[in-house]
């Protein structure tokens, strides 16, 4: 378990050079008040950034140090897994990053990357989107479980089993495989030449053996059919190497579709931040009278014109982002074809390398013919040479059929390994072990909250909703209230489940504003009813606007001000 204490900052957005310093792990229930502006949200950018190098909201990495002072800002954060104490300190201008392991500095002679992957892999165990899973549910940069797509549901499901072994297993075993492969090839190819070349060696002693006068004839015939083998290899490599040229040219736009598909998939994620935004701004004109921007009141025609423009912004933003969705699957196509071409390039060369060597034995088993024609034409041939030359060969094939066996038996053994490890493995396995788990656990808070529904998720983590009335639903069919509750019920679930796993569990549980938008007084008091009954030893921070009304309901309360444009603890 992860058991984050304290956190402190400075010059981190409207923070100055004086630290705010905050115990985590002080209260169960922690109430964090303050005026628009004040830095209550801080907490959150500021935790997300030192453990995983980027804000919890969407705020470019040099808008990060405050906007006064432009430098120095530091943020730290104490926490422990297990019986070892961990310590993180990461800044900007200047830059650094540093890991105190029981107040010892790790290794830094890796690259900030190589670091970061160490702290995620081998010290806190989950990523980034594990993490705000489990322990944020915000108002504005939180991506709800619900809405990420299928790969990113399993891959959070999978960090809080802690089943993301099995993928790396995988990865490592395809590799192993393809290497095998190869070798299998390889080997098997030389265990023909080497059976071939003995049979030839047999029969070639067999024909010296019985000495007749038809003995330099064959020879020179065989020499003459050693000849045209090589000119039909030849012939053979003359046909393979037209059709690699052609392969080759029918991709030469490979790395032209990769970067096409890297763009693709870049601009699909800023069509989808930009429609996120737009969707902000709307239910913030849909729900507010007043101006945002100027915070002056909105005549309803204009704030129905301004409704309808972002509506059809929205719905262009969408079209695009469908057109683009369409235009990436063509290129991914694409990629896969030129990954076929690729994969028939690579056998075509094995078979010129196959060749090539074919070639090459024939080469020196022509001279060798060519010295013991001459031999015989001069002394002879000498019995016991051959013999010793045909064990010698008999016992390479023997030895190469052994390590051939090897080979082959490995690679089947790394196939039913892979067999095991893939997504329709042992993973599929754990995963429907757990699922019942899960589902029992959702519609239990679902209930607690007083939202009746039947919620159930399948092995890939789509959702079938039913109303007591068996009535299907989906997710996006409900009212931002009963989705934030669904919300809140799986974040009490994955954490439940972490805590079950002793995997992605963690003793902080932070809300920003959820009591200020969606969810009304019955699932107010539903969620604290939750909060004593299942959360009681954790540390849990409500960030909220609505501190008059929420005060009796925590043990600990910290209020942000904003004083002479810097924010500050009161």
């Amino acid at each position: 378990m992860i058991v984050i204490k304290k956190i402190k900052w400075k010059n981190f957005l409207s923070t100055g050079n004086q630290f705010i310093n905050i115990d985590l792990n002080k209260s169960a229930s922690t109430l964090v008040i303050g005026e628009n502006g004040s830095g209550k949200s801080t907490l959150l950018d500021a935790l997300c950034f030192v453990l995983f190098n980027r804000p919890f909201r969407y705020i470019k990495k040099e808008q990060i140090v405050n906007s006064i002072n432009e430098k120095d800002c530091v943020v730290e954060v104490i926490f422990s897994v297990g019986k070892k104490d961990f310590k993180i300190i990461r800044g900007i201008k200047p830059n650094f990053f540093e890991i105190y392991c029981d107040d010892i500095l790790l290794n830094q002679d890796a690259s900030n990357v190589d670091y970061q992957k160490h702290l995620e892999q081998n010290i806190l165990k989950l990523n980034y989107r594990s993490f705000v899973q489990v322990v944020i549910l915000g108002s504005s940069s939180y991506e709800p479980f619900m809405r990420l797509r299928a790969r990113y549901r399993r891959e959070v499901v999978e960090e809080i089993l802690d089943i993301k072994v099995f993928t790396q297993m995988a990865l490592l075993l395809r590799l192993k495989n393809q290497e095998l492969t190869k070798n299998v090839q390889e080997i098997k190819h030389k265990c023909d030449l080497l059976d071939e070349k003995y049979n030839l060696e047999k029969k070639h002693f067999e024909t010296i053996k019985n000495k007749n006068e038809n003995i330099l004839s064959d020879k020179e015939h065989l020499l003459k059919q050693n000849e045209e083998d090589i000119e039909k290899y030849n012939a053979k490599l003359s046909e393979i190497d037209k059709e690699l040229g052609y392969l080759k040219t029918s991709i030469s736009d490979k790395t032209e579709v990769n970067e096409k598909v890297n763009k693709l998939q870049i601009l699909e994620a800023k069509l989808e931040t930009n429609i996120l935004n737009h969707k902000t701004s709307l239910q913030t004109l849909q729900e507010s009278d007043i101006c945002p921007t100027c915070g002056q009141d909105i005549k309803q025609d204009v704030r129905e014109i301004k409704i309808s423009e972002r509506n059809a912004k929205i719905l262009k933003l969408e079209t695009g982002l469908k057109d683009l969705i369409s235009e990436t699957l063509k290129a991914e196509h694409r990629v896969n074809a030129i990954g076929s071409v690729s994969e028939k390039i690579s056998d075509l060369e094995l078979n010129i390398a196959k060749i090539n060597t074919s070639i090459d034995e024939i080469n020196r088993f022509s001279n060798k013919v060519k010295i013991e024609i001459d031999e015989i034409k001069t002394n002879g041939v000498s019995s016991t040479d051959v013999y010793t030359s045909l064990d010698k060969l008999k016992q390479d094939l023997e030895d190469t059929k052994i390590q051939r066996d090897e080979i082959v038996e490995e690679k089947a053994i790394v196939d039913i390994a892979r067999e095991i490890v893939n997504d329709t493995g042992a993973k599929t396995k754990i995963i429907e072990k757990y699922l019942p788990i899960m589902n029992q656990l959702i519609n239990e808070y679902l209930q607690n909250m007083d939202f009746f529904i039947n919620f159930e998720l399948n092995d890939e983590f789509i959702e079938t909703i039913k109303s007591r009335y068996r009535d299907d639903f989906s997710y996006n069919n409900f009212s931002e209230g009963e989705k934030m509750r669904i919300d809140l019920a799986l974040l009490f679930t994955w954490r439940a489940v972490a805590k079950l796993k002793n995997s992605t569990n963690t003793n902080i549980l932070i809300l920003d504003e959820i009591f200020d938008s969606s969810l009304d007084g019955e699932g107010t008091d539903a969620f604290f009813k939750i909060l004593n009954r299942n959360l009681q030893n954790e540390n849990t921070f409500i960030i909220s606007h609505k501190g008059d009304i929420l005060f009796d309901k925590f043990t600990n309360i910290i209020k942000f001000q904003k004083h002479k444009n810097f924010a500050r603890l009161v």
